[in-house]
């Protein structure tokens, strides 16, 4: 079986996993050309390289139709239900940092915490005959944390572009979205709320869970992993794919799966 590896398509991400995988000796063939959205691992013919977007990769692996793939925890999280049944994240990379945040306009001076923003958004309808609206990529990570601090009156503006711009046009009153240094958000206008980090990710090795598993698949992953830092991590992959290594005996036992208006200046 060809173990399929997923491997961002372009730009900085692609840059930097590709220098993290010649760190322990695994090297991309792009025979057939830069451009390509398929190639392979030098010295390892069971690979395939499937040169896919972030968001793509994290997709595919939670269908199992990608073995193991380069992508962010924001990805993971946004893109695959249920993702710690779908998904192992089996190392950090080191690169692609980046906080999903809750930022909202720097006018609004009585706001800071998500317990504020449920009191904005429990009088906004009343006072502005709308709902509170919420820009973001992120729609499925929104749902969730704005569900966790009980916030059920807003609606969410599904954002194809530059994100942090919504208030400023008045396509949104606040925003959901990535920063690395929150210089992009200042300059916007906008600040992160007290408790609005909603996750910090970086770029992950992960594995899918759903995937298509055999011996061969498996021995593939071994050679893969080998170099990877942190002790027994193919035994790791191993068992959470379903399979013992046959290098070690199977243990005795086993263990069961486990409201007000903002003010403003």
């Amino acid at each position: 079986m060809t173990l399929v590896l997923g491997v961002p398509s372009k730009g900085r991400l692609k840059e930097d996993a590709s220098a993290f995988f010649e760190t322990i000796g695994v090297t991309f063939d792009t025979a057939n050309g830069a451009r390509s959205y398929r190639g392979g691992v030098v010295g390892m013919p069971d690979v395939e390289v499937a040169f896919l977007s972030a968001p793509e990769i994290a997709r595919e692996i939670g269908a199992g139709a990608v073995h193991l793939g380069v992508t962010g925890r924001d990805q993971i999280e946004e893109t695959v239900p249920e993702w710690e049944t779908r998904v192992e994240l089996v190392a950090p990379m080191g690169f692609g940092h980046c906080d999903l945040v809750v930022a909202i306009p720097d006018a609004w001076i009585d706001v800071d915490t998500m317990a504020d923003l449920d009191d904005v958004a429990g009088e906004f309808r009343p006072r502005h005959g709308r709902r509170l609206a919420v820009a973001t990529k992120y729609i499925n990570t929104t749902r969730r944390y704005f569900a966790r601090h009980g916030i059920a009156d807003y609606r969410i503006v599904e954002s194809a572009g530059a994100t942090e711009g919504a208030p400023a046009t008045g396509a949104a009153d606040l925003i959901v979205d990535i920063t690395s240094t929150g210089s992009t958000l200042r300059a916007n206008g906008l600040r992160i709320l007290e408790d609005g980090v909603i996750l910090q990710s970086e770029a992950h090795l992960a594995m899918s869970l759903v995937a298509a598993w055999d011996e061969a698949a498996l021995a593939t992953l071994k050679n893969l992993t080998a170099s990877l830092p942190g002790r027994a991590v193919y035994e790791r992959l191993a068992r959470r794919a379903g399979f013992t290594p046959a290098a070690r005996k199977p243990r005795g036992r086993t263990r069961t799966p486990r409201g007000r208006s903002p003010r403003s200046r």
